[in-house]
């Protein structure tokens, strides 16, 4: 998946700012990896993929550990457009033994997409949120910050 929407990068119908690979192996645990070969200049970095699958992946138990690690997390996305049922959905959507491509991206059409990616040998689902300028402006200060402090 992540070669053929470098092609659709490269054919200009998507405009891929960051990305990053998640697999969760049968026991449920997440591996990720920032998928260097699609990020462009405006990518955000390792902070924001870690904070969005710590989210998916280990808020769960983290609420049950230490209540405002779990809250944190969430409403630092929250604060920038990202709302719980679209972390929800994509939660449940990666069950174990599966994987995720996430991408931040500019500009496609994701009924284009998925049409070009019709003929893909694997199923998958495109399950996509939009940003409005100053969301989108908000999560990259966030991120901007979190790398230079980490």
């Amino acid at each position: 998946m992540r070669d053929r929407m470098y092609g659709l990068q490269k054919r200009e119908l998507v405009k891929i700012e960051d990305a990053a690979v998640v697999v969760r192996n049968e026991k449920g645990r997440a591996k990720v990896k920032q998928a260097h070969s699609l990020v462009g200049a405006g990518a955000l970095g390792g902070a924001f993929w870690g904070m969005l699958i710590g989210l998916l992946f280990f808020a769960p138990w983290l609420g049950l550990l230490a209540g405002a690690a779990g809250g944190a997390l969430s409403g630092k996305l929250g604060d920038i457009g990202v709302d719980d049922d679209f972390i929800d959905e994509v939660r449940d959507a990666i069950e174990p033994g599966n994987s995720a491509l996430f991408l931040l991206a500019r500009e496609g059409n994701t009924d284009r997409i998925k049409e070009e990616l019709s003929d893909f040998e694997y199923d998958f689902e495109i399950i996509d949120t939009n940003l409005d300028p100053e969301d989108e402006r908000n999560l990259r200060e966030t991120f901007a910050a979190e790398e230079v402090a980490g």
